[in-house]
């Protein structure tokens, strides 16, 4: 049971493999991949107590490290399912677009058991390489085909990234003599403030910032947001970011309060993370772009949470990431609905949509509301319970940059929910829905609005999970 959502997913990976070897059709490869990702999700709830360590204590299982499973297969559902049957994606390369989709869920669920710095290298480098590929499979549609230059800057800042993880593991390893984090966290608690060890910890963080699109690691959302196809973009802006949060929560966690130069160094990058996105964000017309820039002003929220060091911050940042995932969600199953043949969805584009389709109307507001951090949705409980937190722990000023900050990305939320409410259709062309969306439309709209309304029973589950990693 231990390694059990994993092998599901190599199995799924076999299967993929297999289909690609012929030419199956659009339908046929959705109903598989739908299927496995299903069967992925039920192995991972069955197996979220379980409890154990493999490969030599490398790799960790328990409640914290299976919940954040559970909730990547689950996000890796929805967005298969609510992608339209892939039209964005060049259709002879389907079956092997989601075979590496699935290798990419691979390594993020093996990134949040693993506890050893080497496990933790090899674990992020699977999940990347594979949507590295991943985001040049973009079909020919007509516009703009920048789904390679899109590829080549999300590698080429990828392995940047990357090396500066490697640079600083080696100074790690220096000091400690250690790559597991056990070893780690008992031998390096003395040496905080020590250069060597502010850099190494430093340059390690760095790997998850670009994971999180934290600022400076932030460069390569835009484009990637706008040159990949709707449903990478969905994927790549929801999935990654659970297992890098998971993963930062474990290596946080080990520094503690007393690094006084690193905890600056964090409040910075959060307080430039959310100034640098929400100004960019007020001048996007695509859509995609305004929620990378967005998703770049959340990260910053979700540090806010983790530079506090207290198992409740982290269950609040477990909590906010998680909240996260299903506001975008919300967002672009309107996106890829909306879309004609894979096509890029700008702002414009949603003139009148309380009239050609109410249901998805509805759904995008709601989710624009919740990352805007408006009551009772889950946005709003989780920014106020992070600037709580912040506040009790003396970080004042940080606060008060977060405040103002939501007061910017309300202005620019809420400029989309005018269009999409406050315009006339001007005789474009009424939207179908089927049942499915409206389905997933409805499965999301409940749960940001439960997950908002009463946010103690989530906020005590997750801080359950993280109690597991925290000694």
């Amino acid at each position: 049971m231990l390694f059990l959502p994993e092998l599901s997913l190599l199995g799924a990976g076999l299967i993929l493999f297999i289909f690609s070897l012929g030419s199956p059709s659009s339908e046929k490869m959705k109903a598989a991949a739908v299927s496995l990702a299903s069967v992925t999700l039920i192995v991972s709830l069955l197996s979220i107590n379980s409890e154990g360590s493999l490969f030599y204590d490398a790799y960790q299982v328990n409640f914290f490290t299976q919940l954040f499973k559970a909730l990547i297969a689950f996000a890796t559902l929805i967005v298969i399912i609510f992608c339209n049957r892939h039209d964005g994606i060049d259709e002879h390369v389907q079956s092997e677009y989601y075979l590496f989709m699935f290798m990419s869920v691979l390594g993020l669920m093996t990134l949040v058991s693993s506890v050893e710095l080497i496990g933790i290298f090899i674990s992020l480098e699977l999940s990347s390489f594979a949507v590295y590929i991943m985001v040049p499979m973009r079909r020919n549609i007509g516009q703009t085909n920048n789904q390679n230059e899109a590829g080549i800057k999300y590698l080429l800042y990828g392995v940047v990234a990357t090396g500066f993880m490697l640079f600083g593991m080696s100074y790690i390893f220096g000091l400690t003599g250690s790559t597991k984090l056990s070893v780690i966290a008992t031998q390096i608690g003395h040496m905080y403030n020590q250069p060597v060890a502010i850099v190494g910890i430093t340059l390690v963080l760095a790997g998850f910032f670009y994971k999180l699109a934290l600022f400076p690691f932030h460069f390569w959302v835009p484009d990637v947001y706008e040159g990949a196809a709707n449903e990478t973009t969905a994927f790549i802006a929801v999935v990654p970011k659970l297992a890098a949060v998971a993963v930062l929560i474990r290596l946080v966690s080990l520094i503690s309060g007393d690094g006084e130069v690193i905890v600056n160094v964090l409040m910075v990058c959060a307080v430039l993370s959310m100034l640098y996105g929400n100004l960019s964000a007020l001048v996007q017309t695509d859509i995609k772009r305004l929620l990378g820039f967005s998703g770049i002003s959340h990260a910053g929220f979700v540090l806010v949470g983790l530079l506090t060091f207290t198992v409740q911050s982290y269950a609040t940042a477990f909590y906010y990431i998680s909240g996260y995932v299903f506001m975008n969600l919300a967002c672009f199953l309107v996106i890829c609905t909306l879309s004609e043949k894979g096509k890029n969805v700008s702002i414009e584009d949603f003139t009148g949509l309380h009239k050609r389709s109410p249901i998805l109307a509805i759904t995008l507001t709601i989710g624009l509301f919740a990352l805007a951090g408006i009551p009772p949705f889950v946005g709003f409980a989780g920014k106020f319970m992070l600037l709580l937190g912040a506040l009790k722990q003396g970080h004042l000023l940080l606060v008060i940059l977060a405040a103002f900050n939501t007061a910017i990305a309300i202005y620019y939320y809420l400029s989309i929910v005018r269009v999409t409410f406050c315009t006339d259709s001007e005789d474009r062309a009424t939207i179908t829905t089927g049942f499915t969306t409206k389905a997933l439309s409805v499965l999301l709209i409940l749960v940001i609005v439960i997950m908002g309304v009463i946010p103690s029973t989530f906020i005590n589950l997750a801080t359950t999970a993280v109690q597991t990693i925290i000694q």
